[in-house]
């Protein structure tokens, strides 16, 4: 893997909790995220580190991944902060700080599953969504770390 990397996210997809079915169009909040980023290893941990714009804010957001084992976390620092830990069979909570207030929310994992190549980790993370104690939705993200140098980039 290369030190410049490309981060493509893709997610949060709600599903109806009581049917198992995915959900109506209307129900359905699918964002896609690609940002540069860099790449290091480190004490057995992937890192990667990339900022984003957020519409309607003039500051970008620093994003910091961390990926071990089953274990992934995002810190994300800004006109947002947040450090949210997604641990293969493990409920966590967080505070998340926004400009519109601060949201206490759990995420309940049920998967993580990494598979790694030379010049590419896709990561795709199952979870259960909480806001202040109420469940939300069902979701599902999908991370891909690309060398930024690699063919399928070019």
């Amino acid at each position: 893997m290369t030190k410049q990397v490309l981060v493509s996210i893709r997610g949060l997809q709600f599903v109806d909790s009581e049917t198992g079915q995915s959900a109506s169009d209307e129900e359905l909040d699918q964002i896609e995220t690609i940002c540069l980023g860099e790449y290091y290893y480190r004490n057995d941990a992937h890192y990667i580190r990339y900022e984003e714009i957020v519409e309607d804010v003039s500051e970008s957001v620093r994003n910091m991944i961390k990926l071990k084992g089953k274990e992934f976390s995002l810190w994300k620092k800004g006109p947002v902060n947040v450090q949210m830990v997604f641990s293969e069979g493990k409920k966590t909570m967080t505070d998340y700080f926004t400009p519109f207030g601060n949201i206490l929310i759990a995420m309940d994992t049920r998967e993580v599953r990494v598979t790694e190549s030379e010049d590419c980790i896709n990561i795709h993370i199952a979870y259960g969504l909480e806001a202040n104690y109420q469940f939300i939705a069902d979701c599902n993200i999908t991370i891909e770390i690309k060398s930024s140098g690699s063919p399928e980039n070019e």
